[in-house]
């Protein structure tokens, strides 16, 4: 292993992108993303220029370093109480079959984002489209009484259902716990989906 390898995963590296991420986020809720400058980020994160191009080529990088990162981790925070080809009914879900809800509750600082108008390039976009990836690459759904339906509509029809209510609590300042607001999930998952199964990525 090179040096060039060794500084790229380093703790030391990780500390201070994720420095410059967190400003970085703390300034787009501020001052909205076009009109944060290189100079806000690393004024605000208390570093000097040329530490930020080391990591980074400019503002975009960052961003998209930042979104691709975030929704890369939603995905993967997806299985983590599964095994793969595990059935689930949905009359005995519970909360830790919802990895997914604590994950953007952790990560909440960033998921405000997209509340804001002037944000994080294609997060609009990009949030409701890993929902969507999810639910097409790591799950099959059963629905009630085997009712036939066509099943890409359906896993759209519930994704971007489930993301309303994300955005729903988002917007609301996560008024309910984590805890309530799985329990209306679970509610309505309970009202169309009769099990699920885990197949992974």
């Amino acid at each position: 292993m090179d040096h060039e390898q060794i500084m790229t995963t380093s703790p030391r590296r990780n500390r201070t992108k994720e420095h410059f991420k967190s400003s970085f986020i703390k300034l787009i809720k501020e001052k909205g993303y076009h009109a944060v400058t290189v100079t806000d980020i690393v004024d605000d994160a208390a570093y000097n220029r040329s530490t930020f191009y080391v990591h980074y080529q400019d503002k975009i990088d960052l961003a998209e370093e930042l979104l691709a990162t975030m929704l890369q981790g939603l995905e993967d925070s997806v299985g983590k109480p599964y095994i793969s080809g595990q059935k689930v009914y949905t009359a005995k879900l519970n909360a830790p079959s919802f990895n997914i809800v604590s994950y953007i509750y952790e990560h909440r600082d960033f998921f405000e984002l997209i509340k804001y108008d002037d944000t994080l390039p294609g997060l609009h976009t990009g949030f409701p489209k890993t929902i969507l990836k999810i639910y097409q690459e790591q799950f099959i759904f059963e629905t009630i009484n085997h009712i036939p339906v066509n099943m890409d509509y359906f896993k759209r029809y519930t994704a971007y259902g489930f993301f309303g209510l994300i955005l729903n609590w988002i917007q609301t300042d996560f008024r309910e716990s984590q805890a309530e607001f799985i329990q209306e999930v679970i509610d309505l998952t309970k009202t169309h989906i009769y099990a699920v199964e885990y197949v992974g990525k």
